[in-house]
């Protein structure tokens, strides 16, 4: 009896290593589901998403499955449910997150989870993600709280010479009047 072997098509192994590609130079991933936006909303996200240095990209879920196990990454099986379109962040996830929850109030838009350094997060922890600061507001912050003390106390010191400076022509002023 001939032995039955399955002969794997070259498309789909491709496709599979692109997938395997943009997972790898992206930081971060978010899962969403695309189901009810038309064409012209889902260029406006990729727009919108390419601004914050993030792609958008539709991926078949087998594919990505695959993908994901070989790359050893952790995931969720509902993530790979219905239709699927990745978010992958290139620089920090908190403004694209930001850009799909503000996407979800006008569109059907729904986000399933995300990988976020290696971790498994749910939608709600996404949703959490992008209420937080972007990384640059959050180093800002930290600069002025650390310029805080030296601002002030170089404001002191100036306010002191300054006093001296008054009081000293304050009696320059009353000699002259004597």
């Amino acid at each position: 009896m001939a032995e039955k072997t399955q002969k794997i098509q070259p498309h789909k192994t491709e496709g599979i290593r692109k997938i395997k590609e943009l997972i790898e130079s992206s930081q971060d991933v978010i899962f969403t589901d695309f189901r009810g936006l038309n064409v012209s909303q889902i260029t406006e996200l990729r727009r919108t998403l390419q601004e914050k240095e993030a792609e958008y990209r539709v991926v078949k879920n087998s594919y990505a499955r695959l993908a994901l196990g070989d790359l050893g990454f952790p995931f969720e099986e509902d993530f790979l449910i219905d239709p699927t379109a990745l978010a992958l962040a290139r620089a920090d996830i908190g403004p694209i997150a930001k850009v799909l929850f503000d996407f979800t109030r006008d569109s059907t838009l729904k986000i399933k989870g995300g990988l976020v350094e290696g971790k498994v997060v749910s939608s709600g922890d996404v949703e959490a993600i992008s209420r937080l600061p972007g990384r640059n507001d959050l180093y800002a912050i930290l600069m002025g709280t650390m310029n805080a003390p030296m601002t002030n106390l170089v404001y002191a010191m100036n306010g002191i010479a300054t006093k001296l400076v008054r009081t000293l022509q304050a009696v320059a002023e009353s000699k002259d009047k004597q």
